[in-house]
This record gives C-alpha cells, structure tokens and sequence, in this order.
C-alpha cells in the first residue's frame, strides 16, 4: 500500500497539472458516473493529502475523497488521451494531461463537513505543516499498546507504512514491541522530526531513502524493486551495523522487521 508521501506527490502533480482550471471527469467503468457528471466542468481548487488519503477539492463545495488501498493507481498522459483501457474508475481532463484511476479502495463524492469527519479520524500527517504531533504523544504516552501498532494507526499517525514504521524504529534504537507509554517524550520528538525529514526526502526524490550516510556502502538505492533499507525486508540478514541476524515476526496482520542487538527489548 502506497506511504504518505507518494499521496502527497500526486497532490503536488495534480495541483500542478489540473489546479485553478476546469476539468472535464468521466467514470468510463461507470462506478462513478453520477459523480462525475457533478464535478464535470468545475474548477479543480485545490489537491491535497492527508496521510494516505487524496483529496481533489471542487468549487461548488464539492470534494472527491480517493484512498488507493491496495491495488489503486494514477496514470497520466498527454492530451488527446486514448479510449479507456480496462477498470477506469475516474478519468480526468485538463488543459494539457489526463489521468486515469483505477482500481481504489475508495474514489467518492465528500462535501466539506463529510471531508471534514474524514480528517478529524485521522492523526497527524509529518507531511502536512498544520500537524500536530502533540495530538500522536497524547495517544501514544498512555497507551499499553506496542508502538509498533501505534505507528501503524492512521488514527495516531497518519501517512506511516510498514517501510517507515520498522526503518525509523531502528534509526531511534526502540524496540518495536516496546509499549506506548515507555517511550519518552524526547524519544517521540526525535522519532517525529526523523519522519517529517525522512518522507519529505522521499516527497522530493520520489524513492524512500532511509539508510544514513555514513551507512551506505555504495550498493544501489533500489534492488529488486524495493527500497535499499536496514532492516524492512531484510530477515535472517545482517543488520547493517552489527551484523545480527534480522529478526521477523507478525504484529496485527503485518510483517515486523528489527534488530534483535540494535533494538533491544
């Protein structure tokens, strides 16, 4: 499932490319038709993300709420666009590109106060300059939960994934087992600050970068399709700093990565 920060590029791209100018939009699988008819010819104000949710705001009030879940993607092209190929959820025109979505957990209709309950569920986005990681401490600070879940909760944090949840849990030496509220309150503002740096580097660069300098041993970023890292994906593995073996298990439903040594329980 896609991290918060390839939502938030596709909110920059689509700012850029569709914002302050009518759009023409389709649902060509049919899906969405009725929507679409709605937003057909409107101004596209504004693109936003909050977390792993997108957000295309219309005037008029209007608002397509977009969660890619799984399997959901955006492809773009230049226009003139070709006839639809496959499950096309939501087409949208502009003056110069298009862009089809498919395969969503979730593409709808939202007004303001319905984008509004939407957002009051979820945490403090890294990526957004209004979060507030105040809000995730609260939750966080008096929790018995593991703070491997607790990273994991887009009600807690929003926009962190299994990459990011097991890489900055390493580059801060906390176990993921560890409890909420056996974190200090020093530990949380570093483990924040790490998270606004580390996925506003991926914002600029496109990729998740999250192995330090002084860590990198000149092997490519990306190998077989994922994220060079220290310990996502890595078990049985040398840990990159002490050469333990990379430990895995499952927490709610996901794989888990630490290192046994660096991480200590």
């Amino acid at each position: 499932m896609p991290e918060g920060p390839t939502l938030h590029r596709l909110a920059r791209l689509h700012q850029r490319r569709f914002g302050r100018a009518p759009v023409r939009v389709s649902s060509p699988q049919g899906r969405f038709a009725e929507e679409a008819a709605i937003l057909d010819g409107r101004v596209l104000l504004k693109a936003e993300a909050w977390g792993k949710h997108l957000w295309h705001h219309y005037e008029g009030g209007f608002a397509v709420h977009v969660h890619l879940g799984l399997y959901g993607t955006f492809t773009e092209a230049p226009v003139p666009m070709d006839p639809p190929v496959g499950q096309v959820r939501m087409r949208m025109v502009g003056a110069e590109f298009g862009t089809d979505l498919r395969g969503p957990t979730a593409c709808e209709l939202h007004d303001e106060l319905q984008v509004a309950a939407v957002e009051a569920r979820l945490g403090p986005d890294p990526l957004r300059k209004d979060a507030d990681p105040e809000k995730a401490w609260n939750r966080i600070s008096s929790s018995k939960t593991a703070i491997g879940a607790l990273l994991m909760d887009q009600a807690v944090v929003a926009g962190i994934g299994n990459v990011y949840r097991a890489e900055v849990l390493f580059r801060h030496s906390i176990h993921p087992e560890r409890p909420g509220r056996e974190l200090s309150h020093d530990e949380w503002d570093a483990v924040w600050a790490d998270l606004v740096d580390l996925m506003k580097l991926s914002v600029r660069r496109g990729q998740i970068h999250v192995v330090r300098p002084e860590d990198d041993h000149g092997e490519p970023p990306y190998a077989k399709g994922r994220p060079r890292t220290y310990v996502y994906r890595r078990a049985g593995e040398p840990c990159r700093i002490c050469k333990t073996a990379v430990a895995h298990s499952v927490m709610k439903g996901r794989n888990l990565f630490w290192c046994p040594t660096c991480q200590p329980s």
